[in-house]
């Protein structure tokens, strides 16, 4: 998956969720979602969040460890 690609799927989730706030039903990837589904969304979100930060992370630069 490219990097454009995960962008977009990180704004269907951000779409989604606005949606789903906005008490809508709505469809991500084949599933109906609803208000209920709202941590299941935001998950997904984050998770495609954290795919687009390996892209950037991948041009070889150095990371910096937390402690």
């Amino acid at each position: 998956m490219s990097k454009a690609q995960a962008q977009q799927m990180i704004d269907a989730y951000i779409t989604a969720e606005l949606d789903v706030l906005d008490g809508k039903t709505v469809v991500v990837n084949g599933k109906t979602m609803a208000t209920e589904d709202l941590a299941e969304i935001r998950a997904g979100r984050l998770e495609w969040e954290r795919r687009l930060s390996a892209y950037s992370r991948s041009n070889g630069g150095f990371g910096l460890a937390q402690f």
